[in-house]
């Protein structure tokens, strides 16, 4: 058996941290100590046997998170075999831009998106270049209906609500010989999916889920209406899935610069971890 392994490649909402012209005391933090940075929510599936792995989500920092993999896995020079993206928001998709001619030069990496973000990719300037010289080769996925990408791991996508301007957005089953991992980066509320929360993550060994912001009271206090961007905050989340914890493995990802979840000595850092709830990190490896 060939070992598949899931890593966290980013963990910051879109925009990453620091975020560009902020000045709160996290991302000024951030600025000068690289420790403090977070990129983009980003993982990646990787069989190292096989010399191969795959993408979720292209990130505006797909350099760094493409060299993270290929370093940590002895991959140099080694592209991804395929690339999954959730939604055509600002964090999970313009990497798709260093695969053309300005950059790698990729020759047919396999692509796959919901339908709409299909026509998007394949219509619209700049992203129809790539399809047109053929560095991506760009197919639809079907909500449920998973895709194999090894003979031991298969992603099977999930479609969730959320702001969907541009496309559909999904989260992603990652099922592996010995574990099933449910990734939710983006979504706007726990009540307007159809799927129960708690039933889900029941089923699953590991969660990774939406956790752009601690509580509501943090989106009021960035001068911002929840309206506009709304996510299940952490206190939410905690409290609907409290009596998983020792049964399933439950991590937030997609942090806001405003989460104090991000500083690891913060009291409700200390708060989650207590509640038995984790806060994903960079680099960590999940088996499969």
């Amino acid at each position: 058996m060939k070992q598949a392994v899931l890593t966290i490649l980013g963990t910051a909402q879109d925009a990453g941290i620091p975020q560009p012209n902020c000045t709160c005391a996290q991302c000024k933090e951030a600025l000068t100590n690289p420790a403090k940075r977070r990129y983009a929510a980003s993982v990646a599936v990787v069989i190292p046997e096989e010399k191969t792995w795959y993408l979720i989500d292209a990130s505006l920092d797909f350099k760094e998170q493409f060299a993270a993999v290929q370093m940590q896995y002895g991959l140099a020079g080694v592209l991804m075999d395929s690339i999954f993206l959730t939604h055509a928001h600002i964090g999970h998709y313009p990497g798709l831009l260093f695969l053309g001619r300005e950059a790698i030069g990729a020759q047919g990496v396999s692509t796959y998106v919901g339908p709409k973000l299909k026509q998007m990719l394949e219509t619209e300037a700049p992203w129809r270049q790539l399809v047109d010289l053929g560095n991506i080769n760009v197919k639809a996925l079907q909500a449920g209906k998973a895709v194999q990408i090894s003979e031991d791991v298969a992603i099977r996508p999930v479609e969730v609500p959320h702001r969907n301007e541009f496309s559909e957005t999904y989260g992603f089953w990652i099922e592996g010989r010995n574990r099933k991992i449910l990734y939710i980066p983006d979504i706007d509320s726990w009540t307007a999916w159809e799927v129960n929360i708690y039933d889900a993550a029941k089923k699953a060994d590991v969660c990774i889920l939406d956790a752009t912001f601690h509580s509501i009271a943090e989106i009021e206090n960035m001068g911002r209406d929840y309206r506009e961007i709304p996510h299940p905050v952490m206190t939410e989340t905690m409290d609907r899935l409290q009596d998983l914890v020792n049964e399933t493995d439950i991590y937030f990802t997609h942090f806001n610069h405003t989460n104090p979840a991000i500083d690891p000595c913060h009291p409700f850092t200390q708060q989650v971890k207590e509640r038995g709830f984790r806060i994903a990190e960079e680099g960590m490896q999940i088996d499969l």
